[in-house]
């Protein structure tokens, strides 16, 4: 059964780690496929935008062709018949708001951008016209993207040949700032699908594990009911058959005895059913409470007198110091008095073969009465003292056999302190004894 739930947890891990990769390679091939789209849409605006101007610098300014007189010396005839330039034609205003149209044409619309034009033929700084920001955004090759357009007169134009060597230069600042808006729903959907399927396996797994604990803790407490209703069915079982005896049956005393084995056995096997009954009513929160005003050093005193001739069995010494000048809560006299008892009763079980001392305090702790239940016995490891309020959890006693129960004491204690709106801590070290405090809210 282990080996399944190993495979099962290898097998959705290997799925959950194949889904998260092939969702990080579909996001990547999404953003190289959007970032292709966009620069071929940038490029078709330069295109579109450096076609037009360089197809005006095949044509003459608007005041039409010169007027040309053979006389004149030759470097004149061909100053007047040389094109203006870009920069000649157009002022940034013009080739900026060109450019700006072409972009929203494109889908381009919120796009920011720098441009230039660029003078191949200038010596010098090469750069006819262009944008504040432009020469520093072109340092950074990294994150903007530089596009470039011919602006070449047309083929056949009488400028061919004529018109100076100029570029159109337009660099977009940080091209992957304008994919995040086109792909926020896809990386937001792959994230929230990838932390659902997450949950999911963390949840089934957790689910598995707490199933399989569950399953332990059943095989565990039936084997230990069986062992607990067993030892005195067969206690009873032999003092039956020995008051069958004719013998036994002509001595009273001996009649007397085995029937009071008996009786003690019945009432042993009914502690052990009104436990787990208990334990049921605490599942279901279908325990009644009668609360009344208490005084718990009378309580203490009470319980410590019903534990007296076991610790005499066990020759202990049991401290009790009273300390607190306040003492009354509101508590149900029943629960409170289990409570107390079932933590007594711990401390004399799993005390070591001599030398028993409990200690048993009380003192006023703002408006709180603490209660302290100090042992010298086996002890407890710091895993045992974090699950010991757990439900049908028992601690490994090690040679101690005698020791037996259900592992509901100490759940029952932890279920009952929070009915009475109160806190416990348990500390412990092995071989050294183990502390329970108790904080209970005073009665104002």
């Amino acid at each position: 059964m282990k080996k399944i739930y190993v495979l099962i947890i290898i097998l959705i891990s290997l799925s959950l780690i194949g889904i998260v990769i092939v969702q990080v390679m579909l996001i990547k091939n999404a953003i190289k496929l959007k970032t292709e789209d966009i620069e071929q849409n940038i490029q078709f605006a330069i295109v579109e935008v450096g076609g037009e101007i360089a197809e005006q610098k095949g044509k003459f300014p608007a005041m039409g062709s010169p007027k040309l007189y053979p006389e004149w010396p030759s470097d004149q005839l061909l100053q007047l018949l040389k094109p203006p330039t870009v920069a000649q034609r157009y002022n940034p205003t013009q080739i900026y708001e060109k450019l700006k149209k072409s972009f929203q044409k494109y889908g381009l619309k919120n796009t920011q951008f720098e441009f230039a034009i660029l003078n191949r033929r200038n010596v010098g700084n090469n750069y006819e016209m262009q944008t504040v920001n432009f020469t520093r955004l072109l340092a950074d090759t990294v994150r903007n993207r530089a596009f470039w357009f011919p602006l070449s007169a047309p083929g056949g134009s009488f400028a061919e040949g004529l018109v100076a060597d100029e570029e159109l230069w337009v660099l977009v600042p940080n091209v992957k700032t304008i994919l995040l808006p086109s792909l926020s729903w896809m990386i937001a959907g792959s994230v929230l699908f990838t932390l659902i399927i997450s949950t999911a396996f963390f949840v089934t797994v957790s689910t598995m594990l707490r199933q399989k604990k569950l399953s332990e803790i059943k095989s565990d407490f039936i084997n230990n009911m069986t062992h607990e209703f067993k030892t005195p069915l067969a206690t009873i079982s032999l003092a039956v058959d020995a008051l069958k005896n004719e013998k036994v049956l002509q001595n009273k005393e001996k009649m007397a005895y085995f029937s009071g084995i008996i009786k003690d056995e019945n009432k042993r096997m009914n502690k052990q059913v009104e436990t787990i009954l208990q334990a049921a009513l605490l599942d279901k929160q279908d325990v009644q409470l009668n609360f009344k005003a208490h005084h718990v050093h009378d309580v203490i005193n009470g319980v410590m007198d019903n534990f007296q001739l076991q610790l005499e069995d066990k020759q202990g010494k049991a401290t009790v110091l009273l300390n607190a000048q306040n003492d009354v809560i509101e508590a149900d006299e029943v629960h409170f008095t289990n409570l107390l008892s079932n933590l007594v009763d711990n401390a004399i079980k799993y005390s070591k073969d001599s030398g028993l001392q409990i200690h048993i305090s009380t003192v006023n702790v703002g408006n709180h009465i603490r209660i302290r239940i100090e042992d010298n016995g086996i002890g407890m490891n710091r895993e045992t003292v974090n699950r010991i309020f757990e439900k049908f959890y028992r601690a490994h006693t090690g040679n101690i056999h005698n020791v037996k129960g259900f592992g509901l004491g100490l759940s029952y204690v932890k279920a009952m302190v929070d009915a009475h709106k109160g806190k416990i801590k348990a500390e412990s070290a092995v071989g050294r004894g183990s502390v329970f405090t108790l904080d209970f809210p005073l009665l104002r």
